[in-house]
């Protein structure tokens, strides 16, 4: 545990299933350990890598938490396992739930298991425009970057977000 609350950005998808009801479920059982502040809208969006594979659902949630990163992914890697996702499992497989921890208050953090903010979050329209809905003035700090800004340069990405649902 930490000493003090930091806020967190998550990234949550599905493509098997109830996509809805496994993003709700995934949030239910993180709002049990964290705060929710706010989550976006859902968004049904093209695969990447593995293209043949279904539409997946997604959306972004800033939580308040006092759990360490190696904890908040243990924690992630539980939810997921607890919805149906193998510990093991193939690179850009099909999943009922997919958690990504994106960002971890304005911290840069690597281990071997994990790499915050992530990796590959600036190239992917699928994360950055839900997090650029509840959050467009968030910096990255591995880019210095806003989220609005790296959103503009991955515009033709777009293409494949389609907003379906509403915040609560």
């Amino acid at each position: 545990m930490s000493d003090r609350l930091v806020t967190v950005y998550l990234g949550l998808g599905s493509n098997m299933g109830s996509r809805s009801q496994n993003l709700e479920k995934a949030l239910g059982y993180i709002t049990q350990r964290m705060r929710l502040i706010k989550k976006s809208s859902v968004y049904e969006t093209e695969p990447v890598g593995n293209t043949e594979q279904p539409k997946f659902l997604n959306m972004v949630c800033e939580v308040k938490t006092m759990l360490t990163p190696e904890t908040l992914l243990l924690l992630t890697k539980g939810v997921e396992q607890k919805l149906g996702r193998p510990a093991k499992h193939p690179k850009d497989s099909p999943r009922t739930i997919d958690i990504d921890i994106l960002f971890y208050g304005d911290q840069v953090f690597s281990s071997p298991d994990l790499i915050i903010p992530h990796p590959r979050l600036s190239k992917r329209a699928f994360v950055l425009v839900p997090l650029n809905e509840i959050a467009p003035e968030l910096v990255d700090p591995a880019s210095g970057k806003q989220i609005a800004e790296l959103l503009k340069e991955v515009q033709k990405g777009i293409r494949g977000v389609h907003k379906i649902g509403g915040c609560e």
